[in-house]
C-alpha cells in the first residue's frame, strides 16, 4: 500500500516480507506489509493474534530471532529534517554494528510483558542507564541520575527510591513505566509498542495510554502502537491498519476507518467489540472461523474462507490488488471498488528470498 509522501514519513515500511523457514514449509509471518510512521503521529496495527504484528513490529529493529528472517521488502527510517538519505533498516545484518547504534538510539521498542523483557538482577537505574552510557557515553553516576529523571517523566512516584529497585519488588503497571522509560533515554524518533498495555488491569491500562500520548505530544516522536484492542485504537490513533495473516487489508485515519469500514475484516473486528446498552438477551457478534494455522494460508484473498461476502471463483483465485476508495485510505478486497494504487507490496530486496544483510 502507498505510505504517504516523504513529508512528515520517519518510518516508512515497504513490501515487508518475514518469513520463519521449518523443516516442512515457509511460514509467511509477515508477507508484502506497507505502513508509514508519521512524526509525532500515532499508528496503531490491529488483528487477532497470530496476523503477524509482532513479528512486523520486531522486524523494524532486526529482533526477530531464527529461523525467522527478514526476506524482501524495505524499512526505511528516515533522518531528521533537512537530511534526505534514509537508512533501510531491513538491509542491516540484525547482530551487525550499525543496527545496534539504531536500537535504543533512534528506534526504541516497548515489550509486552516487562517481567519477561527486564533483567531480575539489576536494578531499575543500571537497566536504564545502560543506553545512555553505551550511546552517549554518559558516566555511571550521570546515567543513574538521568535515569531518575525518566523516571519522573513516566510519572513514577518515589523515583529517587525505585531507581535503585529490582524489577520483582514492582507492579506491573510500574514495570511498564520503567519499560517506557528506558525506550525513551535517548530520545527515539520512533518507539515501536508491541501491546504494552494487554498484561494490565483498566485502569493502570488508561494510565500508560494517557502517557504514551503526552510523550507523543511532548517529543514529536513517531509511534508504531500493535495492538488487538479496538477500544486502545479509538483511545489513541491517528491512522489504524488491519493486518490480517501478515498483509496489511486496509489502512487510514482512525475516525473514517471507525465509521465507513470498506474490508470486510475491518467491519467484523468492529462488530464484535462490546457496546454499552445492548440488551443482555442480544449475542455479540463473532467472526466465523479462525485464523488459519501456519503455512495453510489461503489462495485468493487471505480472509475468503471466513469472509460472509466472498465470492466463489472470485475471491479464492485472485489476490486482491490495492485499492483507493478516498483521501488516505488504502483496501485490499476484489469487493472494493476505486483506483489502483499503483503499489504491489512485492518489493524485494536485491537478492530476494536468499537476502544477504550488508552491515
Amino acid at each position: 500500500m502507498a505510505t504517504g509522501t516523504r513529508g512528515d514519513v520517519v518510518l516508512d515500511i515497504r513490501g515487508l516480507r518475514t518469513h520463519f523457514f521449518t523443516d516442512d514449509s515457509v511460514i509467511r509471518a509477515v508477507d508484502g506489509a506497507d505502513l508509514a510512521v508519521r512524526r509525532g503521529g500515532t499508528l496503531c496495527v490491529v488483528g487477532e493474534s497470530g496476523c503477524g504484528k509482532s513479528a512486523m513490529a520486531r522486524s523494524v529493529l532486526q529482533l526477530v530471532e531464527p529461523p525467522g528472517r527478514v526476506v524482501g521488502g524495505r524499512i526505511l527510517l528516515y533522518p531528521s529534517e533537512g537530511a534526505d538519505d534514509p537508512v533501510d533498516l531491513a538491509s542491516l545484518h540484525p547482530t551487525g554494528r550499525r543496527i545496534r547504534a539504531v536500537r535504543g538510539r533512534e528506534v526504541a521498542m516497548v515489550f509486552q510483558e516487562p517481567m519477561s523483557s527486564l533483567s531480575l538482577v539489576h536494578t531499575v537505574g543500571d537497566q536504564i542507564g545502560e543506553s545512555l552510557r553505551v550511546h552517549h557515553g554518559m558516566s555511571r553516576r550521570d546515567a543513574r541520575g538521568r535515569a531518575v529523571e525518566l523516571l519522573d517523566r513516566v510519572r513514577v512516584p518515589g523515583s529517587a527510591r525505585v531507581v535503585d529497585s529490582y524489577p520483582f519488588q514492582l507492579s506491573g503497571g510500574m514495570r511498564q513505566r520503567v519499560m517506557i522509560a528506558m525506550a525513551l533515554a535517548c530520545g527515539p524518533r520512533v518507539l515501536v509498542a508491541d501491546e504494552p498495555t494487554t498484561a494490565l488491569d483498566v485502569t493502570t491500562q488508561a494510565q500508560i495510554l494517557d502517557l504514551f500520548d503526552d510523550l507523543r505530544r511532548d517529543t514529536g516522536m513517531g509511534v508504531l502502537f500493535i495492538t488487538h484492542d479496538m477500544g486502545v485504537v479509538a483511545e489513541i490513533a491517528d491512522e489504524v491498519a488491519v493486518m490480517y495473516l501478515g498483509t496489511v487489508v486496509e489502512q487510514g485515519p482512525v475516525d473514517e476507518i471507525f465509521h465507513d469500514p470498506r474490508h470486510p475484516y475491518t467491519r467484523a473486528l468492529l462488530e464484535a467489540v462490546p457496546r454499552i446498552g445492548v440488551p443482555r438477551s442480544r449475542r455479540l457478534p463473532t467472526i466465523r472461523g479462525a485464523v488459519p494455522a501456519p503455512g495453510t494460508r489461503p489462495t485468493g484473498c487471505v480472509f475468503r474462507t471466513r469472509c460472509p461476502e466472498a465470492v466463489e471463483g472470485l475471491c479464492d483465485t485472485t489476490v486482491p490488488p490495492v485499492t483507493v476508495p478516498g483521501p488516505g485510505r488504502r483496501v485490499r478486497c476484489l469487493l472494493q471498488e476505486g483506483p489502483a494504487d499503483g503499489t504491489t507490496g512485492e518489493e524485494t530486496t536485491p537478492t530476494g528470498e536468499e537476502s544477504v544483510h550488508v552491515d
